[in-house]
């Protein structure tokens, strides 16, 4: 009895200093600004990131899925060759990868030239910060995604498909509802890892400016009291998704 108290200490303990930074948020750093140095920036700061961030994430569900799908259904070298090509996405360090993309998106490149000439501006545009996450987070989806579709007995599936199912009311019908709460957990993890992504989008989308980039701007033009009210919101909204959906899927382990 002892010992389960002596841990139950320790682990509090180390829960408190692991949440320690939040005490951060109540620090005395003066009166909050809300727009920093310019005008309207905290709104456009988190209009952009939302609304471009979710444009990717609806980028890495329509193309990453099916991909996920693949590399759980099949076994051997070839998925071993596509997840490690999908890992180097993941391992990439994201300044790095953000110069490699406006390299091989710039007008230097033949490739980034000819876009250039169609009128497609793959740096500091919408575009760019769009790209620019969806190569960020695509990565983490489809490895969170593949291990949530491979969960789904694959017996189920084929058992529909005899019954005269097509494969995408096999999908819609079986696969998703047995791998939805893992699927949602994938999607949480890539909305973080897009949401807060800042080297890369510096370097190729510095314009629009998202919530990190703005937060890094406010930090150098007005100091801490115009970083805190954009670093609220943008803790609210990176936060809780994967938050809740861990919660779920603990609940649901517990309940199994």
């Amino acid at each position: 009895m002892r010992s389960v108290w002596l841990g139950r200490a320790a682990l509090l303990v180390f829960t408190l200093a692991l949440l320690y930074p939040l005490a951060g948020l109540f620090a005395p750093v003066g009166a909050w600004q809300w727009d920093g140095g310019v005008h309207g920036s905290t709104a456009a700061a988190v209009r952009v990131s939302l609304s471009l961030t979710g444009l990717a994430m609806l980028i890495d569900i329509v193309v990453g899925t099916p991909v996920a799908l693949y590399l759980a259904r099949h076994a051997g070298r070839d998925r071993m060759v596509w997840e490690a090509a999908i890992l180097v996405s993941i391992l990439m360090p994201p300044l790095a990868l953000g110069i490699l993309l406006s390299l091989a998106f710039g007008p230097q490149n033949s490739f980034g030239a000819w876009l250039l000439r169609l009128g497609v501006l793959t740096s500091n545009s919408a575009l760019a910060f769009t790209a620019t996450q969806v190569y960020v987070s695509i990565g983490y989806y489809i490895v969170a995604a593949r291990a949530a579709l491979a969960a789904v007995p694959f017996d189920l599936e084929r058992i529909a498909a005899l019954l005269g199912l097509d494969p995408w009311q096999v999908f819609r019908r079986v696969t998703f509802p047995l791998a939805r709460l893992g699927l949602a957990a994938a999607f949480s993890l890539a909305w973080v890892r897009a949401l807060g992504e800042f080297g890369a989008v510096l370097v190729t989308a510095y314009y629009p400016s998202g919530m990190p980039v703005q937060i890094w701007v406010n930090l150098q033009d007005a100091g801490m009291p115009a970083v805190m009210p954009l670093l609220v919101i943008f803790i609210l909204t990176a936060l809780p998704l994967p938050w809740v959906f861990h919660l779920l899927a603990q609940t649901r382990s517990a309940n199994a």
